[in-house]
């Protein structure tokens, strides 16, 4: 064991003991790992005093990891299995998986071993100085050059654009305080994206520097459309430039125009030279109407958000639970039981 990682437990053990920390990771056809996982977050804790739960969340997934996570939850108390009605991506996963925990603290990472839970040491100690919120800083991704730009670039833009900085490279790994847990679920928004909104809530906050491992398999299970879809609800739900971009669009509309007209009444009054005009009047109107297309698809993305949030539809629909002890306050969330016990 490195002195880094003994010295984090010796910092967390002390002051850990009672408190409980919960597990969060959604589950989509990641049925070869699963045990491995398991495995993996509880051998993190074997050397500390904290209790921990382990809360999956099946989103739809059709690989046998549904029946798999039934196994490990049937054996294992400490495994609490929440599986959702169909695929309602990653976001509302970690929203259900958010609701269902219960620790002092809750740990978010990806159940595709990209994240590794020997970090999770790291993030009690911090959590035990002070900080709410303790966010990993991704170094050394294992995605191909083109993903590892796309990743940076998306970060660096979003940061710059963002009315509420964002950390670039922090992705959904890391780990925040009760309190935070709470605030994120009375947020109401429809679209979310986690790392925006853990940002945005506030509270103390630090960043700890957690290499990022390879996928077991060569098949990630977000795709690129759906990445697309994340990054623009980013931008749409953190940033107004967009919008405020299409102020420039018509500065630059007005620059043109009255370029055209001045070169027009030039040539008729001191020339005397014929402007054919089909060319330029072509070029010009199909140049501006793309801006004005692109102005509606922008302005149509602030619309379409505004529909969601107004009428109201939840962000999931849990099918059935494992493990997972309901009040009064978790019945609505949480209708269809089947509680079994190690």
């Amino acid at each position: 064991m490195s002195t880094r990682l003994e010295n984090s437990l010796q910092l967390a053990t002390a002051p850990s003991r009672g408190k409980l920390v919960s597990i969060v990771m959604p589950v989509f056809n990641e049925v070869a790992v699963l045990r491995t996982l398991t495995s993996l977050v509880s051998q993190a804790f074997s050397e500390s005093a904290y209790e921990y739960e382990i809360v999956y969340v099946n989103d739809g997934s059709s690989d046998g990891s549904a029946e798999l996570l039934d196994e490990i939850a049937a054996v294992n108390s400490r495994v609490h299995v929440i599986h959702l009605s169909r695929n309602f991506g990653q976001q509302a996963a970690l929203q259900a998986g958010l609701a269902a925990a219960s620790g002092n603290a809750v740990v978010v990472m990806d159940s595709d071993l990209q994240d590794d839970p020997q970090a999770i040491p790291r993030f009690l100690a911090k959590w035990e100085a002070g900080f709410e919120v303790v966010y990993a800083i991704r170094l050394k991704r294992k995605e191909s050059a083109v993903k590892r730009l796309m990743f940076r670039t998306f970060y660096r833009v979003l940061q710059s654009i963002s009315s509420t900085p964002i950390p670039v490279d922090a992705g959904n790994f890391g780990l925040i305080d009760r309190r935070v847990v709470n605030e994120l679920l009375n947020l109401p928004e429809a679209s979310r994206f986690y790392p925006g909104l853990r940002h945005w809530v506030g509270f103390r906050q630090c960043g700890e520097p957690v290499e990022r491992a390879a996928r077991h398999d060569e098949h990630p299970r977000v795709s690129f459309w759906q990445l697309v879809q994340l990054a623009k609800t980013a931008v749409f739900s953190f940033s107004a430039v967009p919008l405020g971009a299409f102020y420039g669009v018509a500065v630059l509309s007005c620059v043109v125009c009255l370029g055209v007209i001045g070169f027009t009444l030039y040539h008729k009054v001191w020339t005397g030279m014929a402007i054919p005009g089909w060319t330029s009047g072509l070029l010009t109107a199909s140049f501006f109407g793309t801006l004005n297309a692109l102005g509606i698809a922008v302005l149509g993305e602030y619309v379409i958000r505004i529909f969601d949030q107004v009428r109201s539809r939840p962000t999931y629909i849990v099918d059935r639970t494992v493990n997972v002890a309901v009040d009064g306050s978790d019945a609505v969330r949480f209708p269809a039981q089947d509680l079994v016990e190690a």
